[in-house]
């Protein structure tokens, strides 16, 4: 029987967390944080609110004025030998480092940090299909390699030929219409509309619309945002869910596992946006879409009848109606001369992802609510010892044989406990092996996760009487372009 991969200790992506688990998953609600809220995101889902709303009867005049807040850039002046136009519209959305009106004292809390380099920090090709039922955002990691085209830089005035650099130094270079043309290049999908956000008023924004709930199965700490959630349900307000969705020092993961958090915030906001009122609330709705807004950078074309047009189409637009994905990877740290370390784009899965959003498909098939979760080990990999915690005949064989057709490498021979009396089945594992232990404790709902120094390679469960199911789980490889919709990342 394979045994249980070890946590890596000193490797140079960790997939440790910072501080240990606390031992237990989400299972009761924690006490609500101050509320606060992720930015780009929520500039995306407000942006499209304001055009849900408008075709919910707030109209033209209220439009133009919230269109009057916007500030203009032209990101496709000039531009020649565009890819071919396709169906739905493809908006590029682009998220700085601004932080003019942010306090002193909030910067020093929420660790901000000195002067802004208004360089990319985050970038996303945001797809919503023609029938306007569907809306597709692909991040795009911002250390991807990538060669610009020939361009005048914008500091300098100086003509270069193009070369790689990393995809985010695009717009430091050349602004917004050297990160279009460099987008386009690479992935052959004509940019629509283009969208520049910063976080200056991110947190207002946040407190606004009230705050969003996430979910964590376990502690998330990051020493340099100051991130400090324990394992539970959360209600993020504006400062909080900023470090949230900055935070890349959580796991090993860094910029994609921060990728996946933004994707999830993203979606538990469509959740909130589109099932608290707001959008049908005209002066709650008028505040967000003020404190939006106003920290926003549009090209002209994306006015006031663009936005009345499509809201009208996407009057029923939930979370199940979105879908989230990152770029698939080929190669970790591709070291470039003069550039640094950079990820590279695997060319095959790249392109069918793009592509699909050439021609206005959906990233995946569409799974059903309960498929197989993401977990950091493979259930292969897992030995398992089952051991029934209960006066109930059989239990033991039950679980032991969901968790063998599961995946999991069980023992076969289920035995009984030195106690019939426990309540919430246990996941006991030794410390060495905790990766394994929270993929194992994935696939048991409600389980309570119990470290036991020594306890070896081979993990136990003792059953206890709230067990219903083993839910299905399996293991992603980073960077392979996991396809995540909106309705299945809610809390359980």
């Amino acid at each position: 029987m394979p045994t249980p991969p070890r946590s890596p200790r000193t490797t140079a992506a960790p997939q440790r967390r910072p501080q240990p688990s606390s031992g237990h998953g989400p299972r009761r609600p924690a006490p609500p944080v101050r509320r606060r809220k992720p930015r780009w995101g929520l500039r995306v889902v407000t942006t499209l609110s304001v055009v849900v709303l408008a075709s919910a009867g707030i109209g033209h005049a209220v439009m133009t004025s919230l269109e009057a807040d916007i500030a203009r850039v032209d990101p496709f002046k000039d531009m020649k030998n565009r890819p071919q136009a396709g169906h739905g519209m493809n908006v590029l959305l682009v998220g700085t480092d601004g932080r003019e009106k942010i306090s002193q004292e909030e910067r020093r809390k929420y660790r901000l940090g000195g002067a802004p380099c208004h360089c990319t920090d985050t970038m996303m090709i945001v797809h919503i299909s023609e029938d306007r039922e569907r809306a597709s955002v692909v991040s795009l990691p911002r250390d991807s390699y990538a060669v610009t085209p020939a361009h005048v830089d914008r500091t300098t005035g100086r003509r270069h030929e193009g070369h790689p650099v990393k995809l985010n130094a695009a717009y430091a270079e050349g602004g917004p219409q050297l990160t279009v043309r460099t987008v386009e290049n690479m992935t052959k999908v004509k940019i629509d509309h283009y969208l520049e956000v910063d976080f200056t008023s991110f947190m207002k924004t946040v407190d606004v619309v009230g705050g969003v709930r996430i979910c964590t199965a376990e502690p998330m700490n990051d020493s340099y945002t100051g991130l400090n959630l324990p394992a539970g349900r959360h209600t993020l307000a504006g400062g909080q869910a900023l470090q949230y969705v900055r935070s890349r020092h959580i796991d090993g993961a860094s910029d994609l596992g921060r990728m996946k958090r933004q994707q999830r915030f993203m979606a538990a906001l469509v959740d909130r946006v589109t099932s608290s009122g707001i959008l049908f609330n005209p002066m709650k709705f008028r505040d967000v879409t003020r404190a939006v807004l106003g920290s926003v950078r549009a090209d002209k074309g994306f006015g006031t009848d663009e936005m009345l047009d499509l809201g009208r189409a996407m009057r029923n637009f939930s979370p199940s109606s979105s879908e989230f994905t990152t770029v698939p990877i080929e190669r970790m740290g591709h070291a470039v001369e003069g550039v640094g370390s950079t990820l590279k784009w695997d060319p095959v899965k790249a392109e069918r992802l793009f592509r699909s959003l050439r021609e206005d498909q959906p990233l995946s098939v569409h799974r059903p609510r309960g498929g197989a979760r993401i977990v950091p080990v493979a259930p292969q990999q897992i030995r398992v010892q089952v051991e029934n915690g209960t006066d109930t005949p059989g239990l033991g064989r039950r679980v032991d044989a969901a968790l063998a057709s599961t995946g999991f490498s069980t023992t076969r021979t289920p035995v009984n406990a030195a106690t019939t009396d426990v309540k919430r089945t246990v996941v006991a594992y030794d410390p060495r092996w905790d990766r394994s232990a929270k993929s194992l404790a994935t696939a048991l709902p409600g389980s309570e996760l119990r470290p036991v120094e020594g306890l070896g390679p081979t993990l136990k469960v003792i059953a206890g009487t709230d067990f219903e199911r083993v839910r299905k789980v399996r293991a992603e490889e980073p960077g392979q372009g996991e396809v995540v919709r909106g309705d299945e990342v809610g809390c359980e």
